[in-house]
């Protein structure tokens, strides 16, 4: 079957897009943007309340639909759009809705925006909690970061998460990966085939001004939204072990963090006396960027890219991170700041950066070069509505040579269908 192109698409949002807050929200609107660029209908919709800090979709000529858990209003809403795409964000839409698209609209191209691999994020992060529980040794973390993608499989795959992401995958037409590094875990460790995966990073266009010089430029920076468990468990080996290291070489250093939904116990990490300055929300992530000297980004488990690091490229502001923060962002030029696994290395290099001018300038073009090489809006969007559309021409095909996914599907859609059976009976006979 030789399906016509697509006109109509239709995004359901774990959350509505908050574009200022994270980088999962930016990420969203640029694929978004891309659709919109492409002419085509575009609807949002998401079973989440509304955010603080959420885009104006409307005002960019998105619809706008909310949604329940567990509510038959969807199929309704569903099946009178008729959408010629969905796209799902994360895996758990795909399992609270798909069975519903798959019912009332089985020829529509499924899409799965994975944004990271939850079922990475979540091993790394019991396998630092073991790593913190079994010594008290808060600086050398090479251990941690060393692991080949086998040993992460091995990690990931007796839990529950991995199973439910994964077969999410397989149910999905095409699945859109933001790093490298996660579709070689997929393909040569759980065996999942490449024709499921595209590869669909950040996408953003390198600036068109010249960068803020290094001597306008004061005081560290460290930002990230605080619901996300990676930025709140670098803040606090920031508060513990980095940045009084990075104090005893520079006694006057100024620390800012930023984090949309700061909670109490960010706040209370505050120190004026100590340069740990809790800043809360920035409205505008970039000027803040552009101001401040070096990024801080000791991450010391996550997946996916870096938002806060592309960021830091397009401001020309270097940074020093960990092995999990440069992972899958790392091209042919150098990395634009330094790539440590301890706490003595991070804070050493952090102040060299700091201070160097000539070695700052030098991060900061490697930067730009990084961003030219990677991350270009006018590179990817065009690949990815190319790749949709080969998807929605051959999609017979495809589900044809994806049978686990064909199989997967199947079963989810009997077994609602049995429980939906069951529970209708029950009732019956009340």
């Amino acid at each position: 079957m030789n399906q016509p192109p697509a006109s109509r698409i239709l995004v359901i949002g774990y959350v509505w897009p908050e574009p200022k807050s994270s980088a999962a929200g930016g990420y969203v609107m640029q694929l978004l943007n891309t659709f919109l660029q492409q002419g085509w209908e575009v609807t949002f919709s998401s079973p989440a309340g509304a955010g603080e800090h959420q885009e104006d979709l409307t005002a960019l000529g998105i619809r706008e639909v909310p949604i329940e858990l567990n509510n038959e209003s969807f199929d309704v809403f569903v099946r009178e759009l008729a959408p010629d795409i969905v796209l799902f964000e994360q895996f758990m839409m795909e399992e609270q809705f798909g069975w519903r698209v798959e019912k009332h609209c089985p020829d529509a191209l499924r899409v799965l925006a994975t944004q990271d691999l939850q079922s990475l994020r979540h091993a790394r992060h019991q396998r630092l909690k073991d790593r913190l529980n079994a010594s008290d040794d808060d600086n050398d973390f090479s251990e941690l970061f060393a692991p080949a993608l086998r040993e992460e499989f091995e990690l990931m795959a007796e839990t529950d998460l991995a199973k439910r992401e994964i077969a999410a995958l397989y149910r999905c037409d095409l699945n859109l990966m933001i790093s490298d590094v996660e579709i070689e875990l997929l393909v040569e460790q759980f065996k999942v085939p490449r024709s499921l995966l595209h590869e669909c990073p950040l996408m953003v266009e390198p600036p068109s001004v010249p960068a803020a010089p290094f001597a306008s430029r004061a005081h560290f920076l460290s930002i990230g939204n605080f619901r996300h468990a990676p930025n709140w468990d670098a803040v606090l080996w920031l508060k513990s072990t980095v940045w009084p290291l990075i104090r005893q070489q520079l006694p006057g250093a100024q620390l800012h963090i930023y984090g949309a939904y700061t909670p109490p116990k960010a706040t209370a990490l505050h120190n004026a006396a100590q340069g740990f300055h809790v800043m809360n929300w920035a409205e505008d992530a970039l000027q803040v960027m552009t101001a401040a000297r070096v990024l801080l980004a000791p991450l010391r488990f996550g997946a996916g890219i870096k938002g806060k690091i592309i960021d830091a490229m397009l401001c020309g502001t270097p940074n020093v991170t960990t092995p999990i923060g440069a992972e899958g962002m790392q091209g042919a030029s150098g990395w634009p700041g330094a790539v440590t696994c301890t706490a003595q290395a991070f804070a050493d290099q952090a102040v060299r950066l700091y201070n160097d001018e000539a070695r700052w300038l030098d991060a900061q073009a490697q930067g730009q070069a990084l961003l030219s090489e990677r991350y270009r809006q006018a590179v990817h969007g065009p690949a990815l509505i190319e790749r949709l559309l080969d998807c929605r021409r051959n999609l017979a095909q495809l589900r044809r040579d994806n049978f686990t996914g064909s199989m997967l599907r199947h079963h989810q859609h009997k077994s609602t269908q049995y429980m939906a059976q069951w529970i209708e009976a029950k009732n019956r006979n009340l």
